[in-house]
């Protein structure tokens, strides 16, 4: 059996991830130096890594040889099942970082946010489809849409706002792409904002003590005090700079700005050592200390190569359910991955999302490989609708 074809399904996207889980071994074995020396073990981190990329690459197997049809069960059993963990976390789980996300499943742990992101972007890619007419989507596609995304966003709200926020965005590039009325998302920027910004200001506002009270907004100081953080580190002057109380942030733009531009090559990080999260939320200012501005552009390539093969994936469907969700996966895995590279350089506030694919995590690695194998299934089919069409040319 020739390996190109066990490999089914589109050649670039498989390159985009075999090039990505590749960045990410070498990159997490370099830069997990904390967590060698928690666990006494230097090889630790690589063979964890190891076996989640070899963990996904079988899932992207199995899901690739799936048609894409059977694809609209997943939102019928995933989103209700997400929710219930979403508020089983809230309420019944131990914070970690301040911050309810993660279940335990004794030498494991997942955030079940990954999987309500995951079936709600299958969700809408069903109704935009089921509800698409020649001059548009249908009215009634906006309602359909909204009332799961407001559940999973709030939801996942009260314990990690970027989350919500990137799923928010992501569920509205989805609904531009799937031709809802510009008006809606007028009306959604206006509302969305301005409860953001109430919020935020309630939050200021109100005395600490009171806010502290209410535990569905346990975190809301964590988010005032990132923002906060942002607006000075990006106004004041750099001999001003606390490294102290910003220790991610400057302690990132020091490895960026050792890099010399070719970068010290992999293995050599400085910061790794000094730098919280260095494997994770943080990797990308590792990629660029150690493979230089080059190396950084070519990561950023890599999520731009994903979403443009996507587009062109997309346009070779017969039907329009494969077309759109292949187009929200790719979404989310760019947007995603904006948002960690815009953090890692200082052009964001902190956020603690992962670089998709090269940030270490469990959860996310696998869900993300979930991605790629629906994706390739979608590739499979949309190449025998070409070829269906070359025949009967």
């Amino acid at each position: 059996m020739k390996f190109t074809n066990f490999l089914k399904g589109d050649a670039t996207i498989w390159a985009v991830f075999f090039l990505l889980s590749g960045i990410s071994i070498v990159e997490i074995f370099s830069s997990a130096s904390q967590l060698s020396y928690k666990t006494g073990d230097f090889y630790y981190p690589l063979i964890r890594q190891c076996q989640f990329v070899a963990a996904g690459f079988a899932l992207i197997l199995m899901i690739s040889r799936i048609p894409c049809r059977f694809f609209k069960i997943v939102p019928i059993l995933l989103l209700p099942a997400s929710w219930f963990l979403l508020l089983f976390a809230m309420f019944f789980v131990k914070a970690t970082n301040d911050g309810a996300r993660w279940i335990p499943l004794g030498a494991f742990s997942f955030q079940p946010s990954e999987l309500a992101k995951f079936g709600l972007i299958i969700y809408t890619a069903l109704i935009l489809s089921a509800l698409q007419r020649e001059n548009g989507v249908a009215p009634q596609a906006f309602k359909y849409i909204m009332i799961p995304t407001v559940i999973t966003c709030g939801l996942i709200f009260f314990e990690n706002f970027s989350t919500a926020a990137l799923l928010f965005g992501v569920i509205l590039l989805m609904m531009f792409v799937g031709r809802i009325p510009l008006k809606r998302f007028g009306q959604l920027a206006a509302v969305g904002v301005g409860g953001i910004m109430f919020l935020l200001v309630l939050v200021k506002v109100l005395p600490k003590g009171f806010v502290d009270e209410i535990s569905l907004l346990h975190r809301a100081d964590t988010w005032v005090s990132r923002l906060d953080k942002f607006s000075e580190e990006s106004s004041d002057d750099p001999k001003d700079f606390n490294l102290q109380e910003n220790s991610q942030v400057g302690t990132a733009n020091i490895a960026i700005a050792t890099s010399n531009i070719i970068g010290l090559a992999p293995g050599n990080s400085v910061q790794r050592d000094f730098l919280s999260q260095a494997f994770s939320d943080f990797i990308f200012a590792i990629i660029i200390e150690e493979m230089g501005i080059e190396g950084a552009f070519a990561v950023i390539l890599l999520y731009i190569i994903l979403v443009f093969r996507a587009w062109k994936i997309a346009a070779k469907c017969k039907a329009n359910f494969p077309a759109f969700l292949v187009l929200g996966l790719a979404f989310m895995l760019a947007c995603q991955a904006v948002i960690n590279m815009m953090v890692a350089v200082g052009l964001f506030p902190v956020t603690g999302q992962p670089l998709p694919l090269i940030s270490r995590g469990g959860t996310a690695f696998l869900i993300f490989s979930c991605y790629f194998g629906m994706m390739l299934s979608i590739s499979i089919s949309a190449k025998r609708v070409d070829e269906e069409n070359l025949a009967n040319a």
